[in-house]
């Protein structure tokens, strides 16, 4: 199974904020979605970064509550990890635990075609253990 197949089974609608973005802001949008990372694109829809939970916890420890008037652009993560739809999801497993990141953004000729959690991952690779234990099963109940 690739990032294609994982794509087609949850969408590939992306929730983005702009960088000027407060925390404040970008929280309300993690909370709405019910989502733990969202992707920071300028207006054109270039990637500037993600913004996370991680992100947000490690400012506020930081510079404190006062932080959520500032934009996510000074907290968010630059250095961007991506992956392509044609990525096999053992070695989207492998960048993940790899990269010590738990969202993907997923890029395809230069641009954002999706992107995937690590629930995303861990959910498809479950379903695809289960389908094989219930063929192995069936073969051996026929055997």
């Amino acid at each position: 199974m690739n990032v294609a197949a994982i794509l087609a089974q949850k969408g590939r609608d992306v929730i983005t904020i702009a960088p000027h973005t407060t925390l404040a802001e970008a929280t309300h949008v993690l909370a709405e979605h019910r989502i733990g990372a969202v992707v920071v694109a300028d207006r054109d829809g270039d990637v500037a970064g993600v913004f996370s939970e991680r992100d947000l916890a490690r400012a506020i420890s930081r510079d404190g509550a006062a932080v959520l008037d500032q934009p996510v652009s000074s907290v968010m993560t630059r250095a961007l990890v991506t992956a392509s739809s044609t990525t096999h999801i053992d070695a989207l497993m492998e960048l993940m635990t790899e990269k010590r990141v738990r969202h993907i953004i997923i890029m395809d000729d230069g641009r954002m075609s999706g992107f995937v959690s690590i629930g995303d991952v861990v959910k498809r690779k479950i379903e695809s253990v289960q389908a094989e234990a219930g063929a192995l099963k069936a073969y051996i109940e026929t055997a």
